[in-house]
């Protein structure tokens, strides 16, 4: 670009992805020439191989029940015999427990961690916008109001996600962005805080991995909740009904059906 076209510095302009090197455009629809094409295939058939096997896990299952006229289990857990009623009988016992219903326990906050790992990764604007969904979702308060804004923030992750990976993507190898136009008052740190696509200071795909691990807890947590509505589950795992914030500690053995190890004297 001439002079009055861009204000990037000639520095930064020699690691621009236009003028560092000749460009391919196959490159951006996904056509690149190599060699041996195996070894570029085999992350893909690896997951093929992955999937198959699952696959043929599940119909194996279905197939030995079907057979033998057995009822798949009410969850899907790793030991079936261990239930809500066990988890105080012994560390034993306790330890099979939380490997069955950690996530149902605490996927939560689970989620919440993930939230404020995505945010201190990212620290650019769309590390904002997710502060603010996790300000809106811990102002519920209640586990059942936020059990009802839950689907509408996994909506928001699965629409931040995509839009997230478009801008990677970005558009094929032109001249410039507006952004780096003559007439724009943007530079270069502004550009990587706003997550704009770039062909100098490309936006890190390495946060949408953060995303989508946050994505990934919050559909789970969101079948949690779905969950927590079925009789057969209480009944395995134990409710999630929070105990009132007014109740004195030392008498939360009259309300807790579990027994007191702290205020047992």
């Amino acid at each position: 670009p001439g002079e009055n076209e861009t204000k990037v510095d000639l520095e930064e302009l020699k690691t621009s992805v236009l003028y560092s090197g000749p460009v391919d455009p196959a490159e951006w629809v996904g056509l690149r020439k190599s060699y041996p094409l195996l070894v570029y295939l085999r992350n893909n058939l690896l997951m093929l191989a992955i999937l198959a096997f699952e696959v043929t896990i599940y119909r194996h299952q279905e197939y030995y029940r079907c057979r033998n006229n057995l009822t798949a289990p009410v969850t899907k857990t790793i030991f079936h015999d261990i239930t809500r009623a066990h988890l105080d009988d012994g560390v034993v016992n306790c330890v099979k427990y939380f490997i069955n219903y950690f996530f149902y326990k605490f996927g939560l906050e689970t989620c919440f961690l993930l939230s404020v790992n995505v945010i201190g990764q990212r620290m650019d604007f769309f590390a904002m916008i997710h502060a603010f969904w996790l300000i809106a979702v811990l102002y519920r308060r209640r586990r059942k109001a936020i059990a009802e804004i839950w689907p509408k923030y996994c909506c928001f992750l699965s629409c931040i996600i995509t839009f997230q990976y478009f801008l990677c993507i970005g558009i094929p190898p032109a001249p410039y962005y507006p952004w780096r136009s003559g007439n724009a008052n943007f530079n270069s740190n502004i550009i990587k805080w706003l997550y704009f696509p770039d062909f100098i200071v490309r936006p890190n795909p390495v946060f949408l991995v953060y995303d989508f691990m946050l994505l990934l807890c919050a559909s789970l947590q969101r079948q949690t909740f779905e969950d927590e509505n079925k009789a057969a589950v209480r009944i395995m795992a134990g409710d999630n009904v929070e105990i009132c914030m007014n109740l004195d500690a030392a008498s939360f053995s009259q309300h807790n059906p579990v027994p007191d190890f702290i205020h047992c004297r």
